[in-house]
């Protein structure tokens, strides 16, 4: 599992940057058409919103990859 922490006093990250910061997209582009295509799950659940605010304790998965935000 890949662990990010969020900058201090970052209440969130948008999940397309996630995507990027967890080096699982190479670009935003990229991130946002994984996403729109339906690949890409928050706490389990297919997500398709490029800017969903993901907070501390959510896990997002791509690619069998899980990356949980501390």
């Amino acid at each position: 599992m890949i662990e990010i922490s969020l900058a201090p006093g970052k209440p969130h990250i948008e999940l397309c940057d996630l995507l990027k910061v967890a080096s699982l997209c190479e670009s935003g582009g990229m991130a946002k058409t994984v996403i729109a295509a339906g690949e890409v799950k928050v706490d389990g659940a297919v997500d398709t919103r490029k800017r969903a605010k993901i907070k501390t304790g959510q896990i997002v998965e791509y690619l069998g990859k899980k990356i949980k935000v501390l």
